[in-house]
């Protein structure tokens, strides 16, 4: 099981990462990233936690803990200059806060995020429009299927832009509780719901997440 979406008491989240990390373990995790929600003021601090805890775990398990960002409710005209300031900290996964359907995140947010070169994941985009899902195609941004409630409610519109333009998706849970970690059995659960076929769910979950790792220039035989 892959997961690019996680977080942890860091930010809103309930448990250490380490504790995330051995409980994704347990229940099959293979690769994961921990992603706390950053800005301008705690993305050093929170970087600087994860790294060590995200190094430890990969070193002593066997599990990948990539550490990662989410870019949250920040000016559109700061987010490529924060995404650029996570990547040369370390972080191996940037994430940035999508316009959902739920959050007064600022109007524009999406097209600042797919047109960032630094930016790896576009979470939970909502009503994404087909202009803004052909940006992260050219730029090599994934749009996120998200396993977490609510913002799964815009799931089936993501998927159908994305499949119109040719944008490449990532399925995460956006775990924020250790029962928010996703089973193999439900990630594909939430693929099928979302209208992807059956054939196409399977290849989500087990070998789509193979392309997003080349880009974070992680070894896929991991």
């Amino acid at each position: 099981m892959y997961d690019f979406h996680t977080h942890t008491f860091l930010s809103d989240g309930v448990l250490s990462p380490i504790e995330l990390i051995r409980r994704a373990l347990t229940i099959g995790y293979k690769v994961m990233a921990i992603t706390d929600h950053v800005g301008p003021g705690n993305l050093e601090f929170i970087l600087n936690s994860l790294k060590k805890e995200c190094e430890a775990a990969s070193r002593r398990w066997d599990i990948l803990a990539l550490p990662g960002v989410e870019i949250t409710h920040c000016p559109i005209a700061d987010i490529d200059m924060i995404a650029g300031e996570a990547k040369a900290m370390g972080a191996q996964v940037v994430n940035v806060h999508g316009e959902t359907i739920m959050e007064p995140v600022e109007n524009g947010t999406n097209m600042a995020a797919v047109s960032s070169t630094n930016v790896d994941i576009l979470a939970h985009p909502g009503l994404i429009t087909p202009e803004e899902a052909s940006v992260a195609a050219k730029n090599g941004v994934f749009l996120e299927v998200s396993g977490r409630k609510g913002h799964g409610l815009a799931n089936g519109h993501v998927v159908d832009i994305a499949r119109k333009v040719g944008a490449k998706l990532v399925l995460d849970s956006d775990a924020h509780e250790p029962e928010d970690l996703m089973s193999r059995e439900y990630a594909i659960k939430v693929a099928l719901g979302a209208g992807i076929d059956k054939d196409h769910a399977h290849s989500l979950v087990d070998s789509g997440p193979s392309d997003l790792l080349s880009k974070f220039g992680v070894n896929t035989n991991t």
